[in-house]
């Protein structure tokens, strides 16, 4: 059987799950494996009507670096990845600021995502809940609950659907402290970018919708298309 390789926004999750339901904390940690088998350079847009905002994501095993064109500039992030925490430093005159707690909760560029959604924090939060089986659309996902332990953003609690066959996140929910919908993630389509030094394809992110969801009513408020090209290769090159 073939390997695949999932990159869901800003991490890639190996598609390797057991045949039982495994505990909570396995399948956060499989949908949160930074991609140690492979380097991946992306391209693409975030969305929001008509307007586009270029962005590009580097993944060169725990360090992840993510960039976006505003004001004829590329403003440039680091994710810095460890087993039990997710460190965003911003890149500020070409040195790494560690990025304020009191931003997280801001929009990125006028779209649906903020820089806590672009650090996918949340899959650090201690003490993960498996609370069953759902599907999406037509695949068969694990439901996890994870609490806020306290430390900034908007959300208090978020909801993720880990695919049980491949491990990889399919839709994440976000709520805020009075249980209210904040936020949705849906990825909607990926790609092939070919084999690993393994041999094995591979497939990528093409495309995950970030919806702002109007607390009143959970309806969708609006919504931001994080669609990535096609590479040239599997390592193309990008600015830096």
């Amino acid at each position: 059987m073939k390997t695949a390789i999932l990159a869901c926004c800003f991490f890639l999750s190996s598609f390797v799950m057991a045949d039982e339901a495994p505990n909570a904390e396995q399948i956060i940690g499989s949908a949160k494996m930074a991609a140690a088998l492979q380097q991946v350079d992306l391209q693409g847009n975030m969305t929001r009507g008509r307007d586009k905002v270029p962005v590009a994501l580097f993944l060169r095993n725990n360090d992840i670096q993510f960039q976006y064109y505003e004001k004829q500039i590329w403003q440039k992030f680091h994710l810095r990845m460890k087993d039990d925490v997710c460190d965003l430093y911003e890149m500020i005159n070409n040195k790494q600021t560690k990025f304020p707690l009191n931003r997280l909760a801001s929009p990125i560029a006028g779209t649906d995502l903020s820089y806590e959604d672009l650090a996918l924090r949340f899959f650090y939060w201690k003490k993960p809940v498996l609370l069953g089986s759902e599907r999406v659309g037509v695949h068969n996902c694990w439901k996890i609950r994870l609490n806020n332990p306290g430390q900034g953003g908007a959300y208090q609690v978020m909801y993720v659907w880990v695919h049980q066959k491949y491990g990889a996140f399919m839709k994440i929910e976000g709520f805020n402290r009075q249980g209210q919908i904040l936020k949705r993630f849906e990825v909607t389509d990926v790609m092939n970018i070919g084999k690993n030094a393994h041999g094995q394809e591979t497939y990528t992110l093409k495309q995950m919708n970030v919806s702002t969801m109007n607390p009143s009513n959970s309806r969708v408020h609006s919504q931001t298309k994080l669609i990535f090209d096609q590479p040239a290769t599997v390592t193309p090159k990008g600015p830096r």
